[in-house]
């Protein structure tokens, strides 16, 4: 199979991992007033992509992607424990986990890692969906600019799909969001890759934070997170 249908694949919301389940704290910022239509959704979500998709996630996978491909596994280690030490709350740590996993059972079922790849994964302990995708791009044989869109895009496809729900938005609004997300996602990718090392990823986004540890106890909700 081509690099670019397994990156389609890898990005496309269908992927049985559940992804859908989650709106990143976007619904608390629905409940609170914080977004409420098409602009303050779509503002909301490009503020995401730069603080916490670049200077975390996306900058993570710049790094984990490589490692993967040379057999690193203490830097592998070491990503995956930087991303349980990140999360901030008990929701975020959920879904990374659970995502982790769910992806970690896919890739048994495929051929773009190996049985001893999916063996050093489990091994790291409890494995996050940032260091298991990476493992999943990794073994598409794409350039790591173009895999790292191909995750972005696929965490812009999801988050966009929990807006059209909890706003709610109709269908042409949420692609118009989407379309300005992917034009932004170039320059997030550069940015990323030049973030590469522990020193240079960040992980604070304080109001993030608050939001999320509010949905914990939120009365009416449709998302895990």
């Amino acid at each position: 199979m081509s690099a670019l249908l397994q990156l389609i694949w890898l990005a496309s919301p269908a992927l049985p991992i559940g992804g859908f389940s989650y709106s990143e704290g976007l619904e608390s910022a629905v409940e609170h007033g914080l977004v409420r239509d098409e602009a303050s959704a779509a503002e909301w979500l490009s503020q995401q992509l730069a603080l916490t998709q670049t200077r975390g996630d996306l900058a993570l996978a710049a790094r984990a992607l490589p490692a993967w491909r040379e057999g690193d596994l203490p830097a592998l280690k070491r990503l995956n424990d930087w991303v349980l030490q990140t999360r901030e709350t008990a929701e975020l740590r959920l879904q990374s986990e659970q995502m982790g996993r769910s992806l970690l059972d896919w890739l048994r079922n495929h051929h773009t890692a190996s049985a001893e790849q999916i063996e050093q994964c489990r091994a790291l302990g409890q494995p996050t969906y940032p260091l298991v995708m990476a493992l999943a791009l990794a073994g598409s044989g794409a350039a790591l600019a173009d895999a790292l869109l191909a995750y972005a895009f696929g965490w812009a496809e999801n988050m966009v799909g929990a807006a059209i729900k909890s706003v709610p938005l109709g269908q042409s609004a949420g692609q118009r969001i989407l379309a300005r997300l992917a034009a932004e996602m170039p320059q997030a990718v550069a940015q990323a890759m030049t973030l590469a090392e522990r020193d240079q990823r960040q992980a604070f986004s304080p109001m993030l934070a608050i939001l999320s540890a509010r949905h914990e106890t939120q009365y009416s909700r449709l998302f895990r997170s």
